[in-house]
């Protein structure tokens, strides 16, 4: 079994200063977030780089926005893409519950996946249900209980999540014995078109690389990782690519701005979720350049 479950103990120091903050003032702390891990104030009157945008779309609309909140959501999101006739690309349903107890695991298939519907990595792939459930399930368990207790999304001062009643879904596993861990294709959608796809692989390996392509499918040497790849360089196009991108700009339409996290599972479309808001709004991975180019294509 593999499993992404946030390691619940002592919250470091400066996680509990933030979510402080947060209950004061999200703007306040998104002020000094920003000031601490970009070293530079945060524009939110004449915001211009893609993560201050989306910083002001997290404190000015977002943040009460009830379609943003039920899609930030990975259980309500299902309801949401079933009424744009998008039912075919999400993946199959199990079960939803409220709590570990209700699951009754002789009914799950050996292999399936069980992921908190607020997100935040309290995910748990099961690989093979007989072997070792019952200590992951306790993780998965602790994880969710952390989240009642500790509202993690307070960090980042993701108000979207705040409205939430924790759900557990369990959906199909997408991986195979080949590529447990499909590639994932983050499409960035800026006012309802999908402009940009960043496709993160080699995550089985942990070092994961993240490149981004146009429409065209041309690398775009804005982030670490393309910039520094070789002049050659080439990831195969997917034949559904422009499917995907298709997908992607429907799923966006009514948003300023949302990344659209889809899967290619042999040439079928999987749906994965909808983040609004990457990183908070403070990456601290995108340089100056890209943070400009990308909010340049975001019309507020």
């Amino acid at each position: 079994m593999a499993d992404n479950i946030l390691k619940v103990g002592k919250e470091n120091v400066i996680n509990k200063v933030r979510k402080y903050l947060t209950l004061i003032s999200p703007e306040l702390n998104t002020k000094v977030s920003y000031f601490i891990i970009k070293k530079k104030k945060i524009n939110l009157q004449e915001p211009e780089t893609l993560d201050e945008k989306i910083s002001w779309l997290k404190l000015n609309n977002y943040n009460e926005n009830q379609l943003v909140i039920d899609c930030a959501n990975k259980v309500s999101v299902r309801n949401y893409v079933e009424s744009l006739d998008l039912t075919y690309i999400l993946p199959k349903l199990y079960g939803i519950y409220s709590s570990v107890n209700e699951i009754d695991f002789n009914k799950l298939p050996n292999q399936f996946a069980l992921k908190w519907n607020t997100g935040s990595g309290g995910n748990l792939i099961c690989l093979d249900k007989e072997k070792d459930l019952g200590r992951n399930i306790s993780r998965f368990k602790k994880w969710g209980d952390n989240w009642k207790r500790n509202k993690p999304y307070l960090i980042r001062a993701e108000m979207q999540y705040k409205y939430a009643d924790l759900k557990i879904i369990c959906e199909e596993y997408l991986g195979n014995e080949h590529t447990p861990l499909p590639d994932d294709y983050k499409f960035y959608c800026f006012n309802g078109e999908a402009k940009l796809v960043m496709i993160c692989v080699d995550r089985e390996k942990n070092k994961p690389r993240f490149y981004f392509f146009n429409r065209n499918w041309e690398l775009q040497r804005i982030n670490k990782d393309g910039i520094s790849a070789p002049e050659n360089f080439k990831l195969e196009k997917p034949a559904i690519i422009e499917e995907m991108f298709l997908c992607a700009d429907k799923l966006s339409s009514p948003f300023p701005f949302v990344r659209t996290d889809l899967y290619n599972i042999d040439n079928r479309i999987v749906f994965g979720e909808l983040t609004f808001t990457p990183s908070g709004g403070i990456d601290s991975n995108l340089p100056y350049e890209a943070d400009l180019l990308l909010g340049s294509m975001l019309k507020l």
